[in-house]
């Protein structure tokens, strides 16, 4: 039985100590926080694991062979620097790091040491992402013109990301798994409303070979919680809605004809029936957890592997120049 420690106990490493000790494939032993406070709430929930400050203690331990980490983003490269130079099996929540250089440098240690290496995008766990991409794989949408989506809430307000850095990967990560392309350019543009510097709202515009292109809204200052993702193809559309309780994905089957006349061409709308497909719905973050074992006992290549998390960050890092420079459109 594999042996994992979690790394911050905060409001998102919480879920994760719930999750892995759970799991029949592997055993909690350590959690770490440099929050005194949360380290006692968690003691309480589990008292078979061990709860530490300093993560150093839990990298010299040679029994601890993987390690989950949802710290802030500013501490995820050297942390997870630190535990894969100890031999450990690294799990990364998202954002990976903070510039490409870290990620690149993470990506060939793991890939040097033959260990894992894994980052959080969550949402390629989810049941409906995973029926949306055999609905794009199988060609019932026709060609794919463009892809957009909405990520915004009036909700927690990151102090160390702005919003594109906080929600944006999750999106993109989807995009990518969906088209199964690399994006050549992104333009974006972002504004800071209730702090300097920080901004709250960010619109990315990403470019694709054959003139497919994606556009990801993401914000914390919106009266609505909005999780949506409409992919728009040649013979049909689909609606990805993260907040229905159950129909998730519709599928239309929509769009134009092109009729032929003595008065020349024309395009008249064509509309048909909405299928709403069966999906049986379990938690993604439970997915992606034993996933993570299943990689670390097997030694195999994670669906989110570092070079997926490297190219994520390779589209951040030019979005944020781009939103530097007012907004111009950056080759990636």
């Amino acid at each position: 039985m594999r042996k994992i420690a979690v790394i911050g106990v905060g409001s998102w490493g919480k879920n994760l100590l719930r999750n892995f000790s759970s799991l029949h494939t592997c055993q909690l032993v350590y959690a770490c926080d440099l929050d005194n406070q949360k380290l006692i709430q968690s003691a309480e929930q589990y008292p078979n694991v061990k709860f530490v400050n300093d993560y150093q203690l839990i990298c010299q331990d040679p029994q601890i062979d993987a390690v989950a980490i949802a710290t802030t983003v500013t501490s995820h490269y050297k942390i997870a620097k630190d535990f894969l130079e100890a031999g450990k099996h690294v799990f990364v929540e998202k954002p990976f790091t903070r510039s490409v250089e870290e990620a690149e440098d993470l990506v060939k240690i793991s890939t040097e040491r033959s260990l894992v290496l894994m980052v959080g995008h969550l949402l390629k766990y989810h049941p409906a992402v995973i029926k949306l991409k055999e609905i794009v794989d199988s060609g019932e949408l026709g060609e794919i013109y463009y892809i957009y989506s909405q990520r915004v809430s009036l909700g927690r307000v990151a102090t160390d990301e702005n919003a594109m850095w906080s929600l944006t990967p999750h999106d993109i990560s989807i995009v990518l798994y969906l088209l199964g392309e690399q994006a050549v350019s992104v333009s974006a543009r972002g504004k800071s409303y209730l702090r300097p510097d920080i901004d709250d709202v960010c619109f990315l515009n990403l470019d694709f070979p054959q003139k497919k292109m994606a556009n990801i809204q993401t914000s914390w200052l919106d009266p609505h919680k909005i999780r949506q993702m409409t992919i728009v193809g040649s013979k049909k559309m689909v609606l990805f809605d993260d907040m229905a309780a159950r129909e998730k994905l519709r599928v239309y089957d929509r769009g134009f004809v092109q009729e032929y006349s003595t008065y020349g061409d024309s395009l008249t709308v064509r509309s048909g029936d909405i299928h709403i497909p069966l999906i049986s719905m379990h938690e993604p973050l439970m997915e992606e957890c034993t996933h993570f074992i299943d990689c670390v006992k097997n030694l195999s290549r994670p669906r989110t592997d570092g070079l997926e998390g490297l190219e994520v960050m390779k589209i951040l890092t030019a979005a944020q120049e781009s939103i530097d420079s007012g907004g111009v459109l950056i080759n990636i």
